[in-house]
């Protein structure tokens, strides 16, 4: 049986410094998560000027990217499209604003990034640029 990539802490940290960088050039302020396949953290980043509780959402975006397979927001959509509440999906940690963006390799989800303190369309382009570059 083949070996299943994984992303990992160097990976991750890698990510989120990328991201750090053009926050900085930019002189915004966000939270940068990144999880693995089950959307368990592996690294993080609040830069100066985020609101607080950017922490725990982008976590949230990350981890409802994961265990989806697809962009928080795409699940948002469907919840609201359908009057369907997050919760009936069964984790409490589920959140469908955009930001949340799978990490694919080869077809594979191997984790997910999520950022959040910008308006959303900011965070959702800023974690799909990051999502890109992962190989």
């Amino acid at each position: 049986m083949p070996s299943r990539r994984e992303i990992g802490y160097d990976e991750g940290r890698e990510l989120v410094g990328a991201v750090a960088d053009k926050l900085e050039a930019d002189g915004l302020g966000a939270a940068v998560a990144v999880v693995d396949a089950h959307g368990e953290l592996v690294a993080f980043l609040r830069t100066d000027g985020c609101p607080l509780p950017s922490i725990k959402i982008s976590m949230a975006k990350a981890f409802t990217a994961a265990r989806e397979r697809k962009e928080s927001r795409a699940v948002g959509d469907a919840a609201r499209a359908e009057d369907f509440p997050l919760t009936n999906f069964g984790e409490l940690g589920y959140v469908g604003w955009g930001g949340g963006v799978p990490l694919v390799v080869d077809d594979e989800v191997i984790g997910a990034i999520g950022v959040s303190g910008l308006p959303e369309e900011d965070d959702m382009k800023l974690a799909r640029w990051a999502a890109g570059t992962v190989r």
